[in-house]
């Protein structure tokens, strides 16, 4: 019960996180339009943070999407199998997706902890590795998703939605 209480929060975390970026997004971008088209100006750092929130908001959409069992995804041989051989092809592609986002999210891990100990500053004095977190944290979690995805897939009536949460 507390881990599904939890898992509740960090749903809500993850979502409310999601949308301030976004929102975050548009304004900005939306107000550089507005300085450069109006104003002939605009703000030095707006660029590179429309950047980083790119990159961060990308992230969070796949681990949502992960989380609700609709990232995309190969299952042409899946869809064309009978039920009950479809559910294990299903699963060996949860489990190589989970695999594929181990490796990236380790790789990922090592850039970010190289720029740490370089020191790189992205813009505006914000560290490298902090702009750059999301993406070993963002793979890490899709991957534990899809892990976790994998033996759902032979529960009763789950077949290719077997993830999702709503």
């Amino acid at each position: 019960m507390r881990l599904e209480r939890l898992l509740a929060l960090i749903e809500r975390l993850e979502d409310a996180t999601l949308v301030l970026l976004m929102a975050v997004l548009v304004a900005l971008a939306g107000a550089q339009i507005v300085l450069r088209n109006l104003f002939d100006s605009g703000l030095v750092w707006a660029d590179p943070t429309v950047r980083v929130l790119v990159l961060w908001v990308a992230l969070l959409g796949a681990m949502a999407a992960a989380r609700q069992g609709r990232h995309i995804t190969v299952d042409l041989v899946a869809r064309a199998l009978p039920a009950r051989l479809a559910a294990p092809v299903r699963a060996l592609t949860d489990l190589f997706a989970a695999g594929v986002c181990g490796v990236l999210a380790w790789h990922a891990a090592r850039l970010v902890a190289m720029e740490w100990s370089a020191g790189t500053v992205a813009f505006a004095g914000l560290p490298a590795w902090i702009a750059q977190l999301i993406v070993p944290v963002g793979f890490a979690v899709i991957g534990l998703r899809y892990l976790a995805l994998a033996p759902r897939r032979f529960t009763v009536g789950a077949g290719a939605d077997a993830g999702a949460s709503r």
